[in-house]
């Protein structure tokens, strides 16, 4: 009998790569900056000028990226960006230290995480994180123990939404193809997923991804998750 639309996308999905910052964490930088410099992000309008200067709309040429591709400490980063920018160094310490308490967990995408392990499907993880960020997150949460193995940007020193970063992936992961459905919530690094071969969903909330999910017939579409 032919295969059902849900069927053929569960037959090709062999495996499911997620972002973590903005997906499995919150990652808000617009309210952080707010929250870390109300004088000079008193609100939105004003926290999107501060972010510009600070990540540099997370350019993989940035400073940030190079924090993100584990090539400078924090005490270095706060140095450029300062000189650059003309900000202090102890405010822009301030904000990378105020990060971790602002990466609160995404309780929906945990379960959606649990529901495909489950399932035996294999879980990755793909993220742009500098080193003492995901030292942090990974002992910081267990639930990293039913990824079945992951990659985290300062570990390799490639970025996304470079196209060797997602070659590295396939050679760690052992993946290839369109049997790789990536999730991130970022535009930019779904594209680049997609220029490689790969499927993208972008992600916007839990019930968001577990809809889709279970459209492709990745999760069952009768089995409650959240």
């Amino acid at each position: 009998t032919a295969a059902t639309p849900a069927t053929a996308s569960l037959a090709r999905v062999e495996r499911v790569v997620f972002d973590l910052g903005g997906v499995f964490f919150r990652w808000e930088p617009l309210v952080l900056l707010q929250e870390v410099f109300p004088q000079a992000a008193p609100d939105a309008a004003a926290a999107v000028g501060l972010a510009e200067r600070i990540f540099q709309t997370f350019d993989p040429c940035s400073d940030w990226a190079q924090f993100d591709l584990g090539q400078v400490e924090p005490q270095t980063l706060a140095r450029k960006i300062a000189r650059r920018t003309g900000l202090k160094e102890a405010d822009l310490l301030a904000l990378m230290a105020a990060i971790p308490a602002h990466m609160s967990v995404h309780s929906g995408t945990v379960a959606i995480l649990r529901a495909l392990h489950g399932q035996g499907l294999p879980v990755y993880f793909l993220s742009n994180m500098p080193h003492g960020y995901a030292d942090m997150l990974v002992r910081g949460h267990p639930f990293f123990s039913l990824f079945t193995d992951g990659i985290f940007s300062a570990h390799v020193a490639q970025i996304k939404p470079d196209a060797a970063i997602y070659a590295t992936a396939d050679r760690r992961f052992g993946s290839a193809g369109d049997g790789t459905l990536f999730i991130d919530d970022v535009p930019r690094n779904i594209h680049a997923a997609e220029r490689h071969g790969w499927r993208g969903l972008l992600f916007t909330d839990a019930e968001q991804c577990q809809r889709a999910l279970q459209a492709q017939g990745v999760l069952p579409a009768a089995t409650p998750v959240l």
